[in-house]
């Protein structure tokens, strides 16, 4: 019990370290298996990625969550992903960010990570899913649905990327 205890502590802490990208953090050491992404067609990461938004819809945010307690928006994207597509991502969206090849935001497709800027130092990520509709963790409303077409979204937008 003692040890478990100590793992908790732990991992809040670090918990707290880590954010939507406010911290640099290192190029990961493994390579991250982009092809993996691909073999799954579209309908598939629909249904994938609708099902994890009924799971966890409406969990507050909360800035280096990584529970159903609370969780930020590249945690959300980083649990996706490893939970519903078999693919680890980093944890953080600057290192997110790095991932792919950048694609128009007129080329997106289901599965797609689109990203926005939303400090100085800040970024927030989401994941397209259809329609100019993407899904996320929002400060305010928690894991959500919102449009591309939102004026705070629009005028935020940084990229897209394909993995």
């Amino acid at each position: 019990m003692k040890g478990y205890f100590s793992q908790l502590i732990l991992l809040i802490c670090i918990s707290f370290l880590v954010g939507c990208g406010s911290l640099q953090e290192k190029r990961p050491t493994s390579k991250v298996n982009l092809n993996a992404h691909r073999s799954i067609n579209s309908y598939q990461t629909r249904q994938a990625l609708y099902s994890q938004y009924k799971d966890w819809q409406g969990v507050r945010y909360q800035l280096g969550g990584l529970t159903r307690a609370g969780i930020d928006c590249s945690g959300f994207v980083h649990l996706t992903f490893k939970s519903r597509l078999g693919l680890d991502l980093p944890r953080t969206s600057a290192m997110q960010a790095r991932l792919g090849n950048e694609i128009r935001k007129d080329e997106l497709q289901v599965g797609d990570l689109i990203f926005f800027r939303t400090g100085k130092i800040s970024n927030h990520v989401g994941i397209y899913l259809e329609k100019n509709k993407f899904l996320h963790a929002s400060q305010k409303k928690g894991v959500t649905i919102s449009s591309l077409n939102n004026a705070y979204w629009k005028s935020n937008y940084w990229k897209s990327v394909r993995l």
